[in-house]
């Protein structure tokens, strides 16, 4: 079972209504045995990254999900804001993330003649034999993107993608169980299914 955790941020509704069309089984909640109990958890996320760390920790949810993703080593995927959060900082606000993965994220720099925020289908450069981007409907896999800011990892080998919008950035990384996509899935139609499904795999 796919738990999607419910902090109060995200597209929630739209990927339940994807996992739903797959046949994931797949909840939305913040209840800690529902967490402990799911066999895959998505970190959802639409909006400020301090708002994001601040819910998790009123919620009590900080703790339990790093026990799960750190010591029980559970797949987890952070979708936009919530893989933001799986860093360790932002430019955006001053709360520290959660720290699972290296990194910060940082806004793009308009200087470079590109409107902000990047909004839009855009094309992928995907590393070779990463799972998650198997069986795509044709390469490059393209996919949906809302956000002003992007991923900058301390460690090059957790980039499992990368995009190009005033240049390079990662737009998807891992660590072992630790997946983050900057884009949305459940607004990437065909491309988004199929990166639910080979999720749901690992």
């Amino acid at each position: 079972m796919l738990c999607v955790i419910d902090y109060g941020l995200g597209n929630v509704g739209s990927i339940l209504n994807m996992c739903k069309h797959l046949g994931i089984p797949a909840v939305l909640s913040s209840d800690k045995e529902v967490i402990r109990d799911a066999t895959h958890l998505l970190l959802p996320g639409v909006g400020s990254y301090d708002t994001g760390m601040q819910n998790l920790k009123t919620r009590g949810l900080e703790g339990i999900l790093s026990e799960e993703v750190l010591i029980r080593k559970k797949p987890v995927l952070g979708v936009c804001l919530g893989a933001q959060l799986m860093l360790e900082s932002g430019t955006e606000g001053i709360m520290p993330g959660l720290g699972w993965v290296e990194g910060s994220c940082i806004r793009f720099d308009n200087k470079q003649g590109i409107k902000v925020p990047h909004m839009g289908w855009n094309s992928l450069d995907v590393k070779d034999e990463e799972k998650l981007f198997e069986g795509m409907p044709y390469y490059p896999p393209r996919f949906y993107f809302v956000h002003s800011y992007h991923f900058c990892m301390k460690d090059s080998s957790d980039i499992m993608a990368t995009t190009t919008y005033g240049g390079e950035f990662t737009s998807a990384f891992r660590k072992n169980n630790i997946l983050g996509v900057q884009f949305h899935p459940e607004k990437s139609h065909r491309f988004g299914m199929q990166l639910l499904l080979n999720f749901i795999k690992i």
